[in-house]
């Protein structure tokens, strides 16, 4: 649809709530806060306890967990619990506690005196980071460049997911002001990072840090055709130092188990529905299947082709 189509659309003086007009997520997306029901989350063994979901922001965190543990950091031992928000689990009174937002990541560490809640995943890299020492440049210049790297993706991949990854991918008709607006914002922003990196092995010089792999979960998995099927749209091929910086991390073993933790689609091998030891990374197809029907996500799928395999097994 054009901006000239004769239906354009007319805002009223008041907005109210149409519950029926928000496209792939409208059951999901509400105008209020607040829990809908009461839930308690699950609590495992480990020190951090991760609620989330196999989504970029969830990635930054898992593969930061994982970065941490190939460290020796025995402390960043973590339950990673699935939430599945198509089913609304982000609105219950426990999640709401962690996470007054109601939106994925939420972290909470169990080891401190009283357990302290984390929600925004710039939040809790920063966090785990300065608790561990890890992954922050020590020069303050270099840590400063860090901070402006990490928070240049706090403030830029919303334009990315919510705004161009929404109209494009998941509103219910095609809009071209929108589309158009958006993709000229991620196209510039891909730029951006592509002339840095052209003069930077990582973002912030030879060091790599908690700011590429923020970046990474983003942009890297756009140029590598991950996101929104929109690789050819937006050209990502032309941003060739891009390619190069996520290609190299990728090849990381901590960032290839991160991006499997609370991931549910796609390829089975590349899936951990739940991560609560590291042996977990190990099992075979089977007992990843058998996670993936605890999630209770793709139950009747799962069903219909495994009728026989598949055990109901009790969550928690």
């Amino acid at each position: 649809m054009t901006m000239n189509d004769a239906t354009s659309y007319v805002p009223p003086k008041v907005w109210t709530w149409n519950k029926e007009s928000g496209g792939k997520f409208a059951a999901i997306n509400r105008p209020v806060s607040g829990a809908t029901h009461d839930s308690a989350l699950p609590v495992g063994k480990h020190p951090l306890q991760l609620y989330s979901l196999g989504t970029p922001n969830g990635v930054k965190v898992t593969v930061l967990l994982e970065e941490l543990l190939e460290l020796g950091f025995s402390g960043a031992e973590y339950d990673a619990w699935l939430v599945n928000i198509s089913e609304g689990e982000q609105f219950s009174s426990g999640f709401v506690a962690v996470n007054p937002n109601s939106k994925i990541p939420a972290l909470l560490d169990c080891s401190t005196a009283k357990p302290t809640r984390l929600f925004e995943s710039g939040s809790m890299m920063l966090y785990l980071a300065e608790k561990f020492n890890a992954f922050i440049p020590k020069d303050a210049a270099k840590r400063a460049e860090c901070m402006n790297w990490l928070f240049w993706n706090i403030g830029s991949a919303p334009f990315l997911g919510g705004g161009f990854g929404h109209f494009y991918a998941y509103a219910p008709e095609k809009w071209e002001y929108p589309i158009d607006r958006y993709a000229m914002e991620v196209k510039r922003q891909l730029d951006v990072l592509d002339k840095h990196l052209e003069t930077n092995r990582f973002l912030c010089g030879d060091e790599y840090s908690i700011a590429d792999m923020a970046n990474m979960a983003w942009y890297g998995a756009l140029v590598m055709g991950k996101l929104y099927e929109a690789g050819e749209f937006l050209s990502v091929a032309d941003y060739k130092q891009v390619i190069r910086w996520t290609e190299e991390i990728q090849q990381r073993p901590a960032v290839k188990r991160g991006q499997r933790v609370n991931r549910v689609w796609g390829a089975e091998h590349h899936q951990l529905a739940e991560r609560h030891d590291a042996a977990d990374f190990d099992k075979d197809p089977t007992e990843i299947l058998k996670q993936l029907w605890r999630a209770n996500w793709l139950k009747k799928s799962l069903s219909a082709r495994y009728p026989d395999s598949l055990p109901t097994p009790a969550r928690g």
